[in-house]
Order: structure tokens, then C-alpha cells, then sequence
């Protein structure tokens, strides 16, 4: 069995409730003196680098910030009785970003220390960056092309030329462990650091069930049909706003036919040889990165806890 709590991004955020009754009112709980904010520079995000493990920055949310916000702010929700904000702060130069919170406080990219978040941080981290690369991207209305403006506590945009509309979007993925016996299928794209081979993935089409997806995508990228496919476990991954969704699927061969525009290489491995890889001892084969919920995946299967079908 996969535990889901395990996985980066994907542990219950304990620690905020969403609140969306709140969201049309939030402007007015910025005076709460808990007040907290959140604060991202061109796409990292605030921590508290005083302790020995960094920690998310929180802010108060003060005037002289508040204009500094790039285009508003996001409210993220409740915890117990804090109301807490997010914003963008890219507009400052670098050198005014690295003044601006304090001597403790840091812009770091998410990608470096997500692993060492704990569940309820790492998730909050997500929303918030999910959020705010969709607003970064989203200035522009796509019914009339007019600018949008932030409305309903930054959970949606208003177009005022056309009255459109938008809302946050998430793209389902589909990343799958197709099984063959005591072997798995791995890939590596030309891109990826040396050696790194991971599970295979592919974005969801309209129309298409998870079950399609993870045939299609199989049979594309590696030539390899699939029979039966079963759920394990998602991972919101806000590199810039996917949601994962891992699947375990069952080859219905072996003679691997690859698609070199998807992947520029294809093999089976055996259960035994991806724990050494797993462990990083392998001399030419490296694991997906721990953050990663293929790397979940793979440790699950290797540990004899995602069974066969």
C-alpha cells in the first residue's frame, strides 16, 4: 500500500483551513493583527533561513509590503485564528528583494528544500505557488483579450470588458508503473541529468479516462501495450501547476519500440536492480528525485507494498 502522507506536496495541510466563505472578504481580515504573509520573488519563496532546517517565512503583512505586491494579494486561508496571505514581489530588483523581510529571511526555489518541508508546510508551499504562477500567467482575458483583474480573494480573475470569468487551473498528469513480471519500464528524456531514468508520464487528453491516458501515453512513448490499470496515490507538483497521478499498469509484453521525439531511452528494469538504484549505488543508472512521487512509487514496489495485480 502507498501512503499518500508520505509523499511531498501531498500530506494533509493540517495547519490551514481554505476558508472559502472568507475569500470576498479577505481584504478586511488583513487588519487582524495574526495577520501573516507568504511572500514569492520571481518564482521562489520566502523562508526563515535562522534555524538549522529552513522554515516558511511569514511575514506581517504591512503597508510598505503591501505596495510592493506585484499584483495583490492571495488569500490562502485560516490557520486556527491567523488569516494568511500570498503574494508576488517580483517586481523589486534583486537587491531591494534581499532587504526587504529581514537579515533571517531568504528567497529559495521550492524545488531545493520541498523534501525537507514538513506535510502541512510543503502543501501550503504548493497552493501558494500554484496559485500565483497561474496569476502570473493569466493577466489576460481569453475571451477578449482585455486585462483581468484578481477578485474573490486572488481565487479567480474578472475581465471588466467582457464580464468573463477565470478560474485556477490544475493539469491532471498521469505518471504510471507498468509491470511486467519483476520488471519495470523506466525512461529518461535527453534533458534530464545523467542517468536518471524515471516512470513514464504524460498529460491527460479531453476526454480521455486515467485508464486511457495511461494506455495511450505507454503506447506512444515505448511501443509497449497495456492491460489492466490501477490508482495508487496524486501528487500536486507546482512546477507550475500539475497534479500527478500515479497508476500502476500491467504490460501486456515486453519489445520496446520508443518514440525518440518523447524519449531518448527505454529499459527494463529488475526489482532487485532499482533498489540499488534506489539507494544510489548504481554506477550509471540515478533514481528520480526524492521529492518526486516516482520516487514513492518505485520505493513502494521495491519494498513489496504495491502488490501484483
Amino acid at each position: 500500500m502507498l501512503n499518500s502522507h508520505e509523499i511531498t506536496f501531498s500530506g494533509r495541510s493540517n495547519q490551514i483551513d481554505r476558508a472559502a466563505h472568507l475569500r470576498r472578504l479577505s481584504s478586511d481580515l488583513l487588519e487582524h493583527r495574526r495577520a501573516a504573509l507568504l511572500p514569492f520573488w520571481r518564482d521562489k519563496l520566502l523562508f526563515d533561513v535562522s534555524g538549522d532546517i529552513p522554515s516558511l517565512g511569514w511575514v506581517p503583512p504591512m503597508k510598505d509590503h503591501l505596495e510592493l505586491a506585484e499584483d495583490g494579494l492571495v488569500f490562502l486561508g485560516m490557520s486556527g485564528e491567523t488569516p494568511c496571505f500570498t503574494a508576488d514581489f517580483s517586481i523589486l530588483e534583486e537587491a531591494e528583494a534581499r532587504s526587504a523581510f529581514g537579515e533571517t529571511m531568504k528567497f529559495i526555489d521550492l524545488r531545493s528544500v520541498a523534501g525537507d518541508l514538513m506535510p502541512s508546510a510543503a502543501t501550503l508551499a504548493a497552493t501558494a505557488k500554484g496559485v500565483l504562477s497561474w496569476h502570473a500567467t493569466h493577466r489576460f482575458c481569453s475571451r477578449c483579450g482585455e486585462p483581468t483583474q484578481q477578485d474573490d480573494g486572488g481565487w479567480r480573475r474578472r475581465c471588466a470588458s467582457c464580464s468573463g470569468l477565470h478560474f485556477p487551473r490544475t493539469d491532471p498528469v498521469v505518471i504510471m508503473l507498468i509491470l511486467r513480471g519483476e520488471q519495470v519500464l523506466l525512461g529518461r528524456q535527453s534533458q534530464w541529468p545523467d542517468g536518471l531514468y524515471s516512470l513514464l508520464a504524460g498529460f491527460m487528453e479531453p476526454g480521455e479516462t486515467i485508464e486511457d491516458a495511461v494506455r495511450r501515453e505507454t503506447r506512444e512513448e515505448s511501443g509497449i501495450e497495456v492491460g489492466r490499470v490501477r490508482y495508487l496515490a496524486c501528487q500536486p507538483w507546482p512546477f507550475p501547476a500539475s497534479l500527478m497521478l500515479g497508476c500502476v499498469a500491467e504490460a501486456l509484453g515486453t519489445r520496446l519500440t520508443i518514440d525518440h521525439e518523447e524519449l531518448e531511452d527505454a529499459q527494463w528494469v529488475s526489482r532487485s536492480k532499482m533498489a540499488v538504484i534506489l539507494q544510489g549505488e548504481h554506477p550509471r543508472f540515478a533514481a528520480p528525485r526524492k521529492d518526486a512521487i516516482a520516487s514513492s512509487i518505485l520505493s513502494a514496489w521495491v519494498a513489496g507494498d504495491i502488490g501484483r495485480f
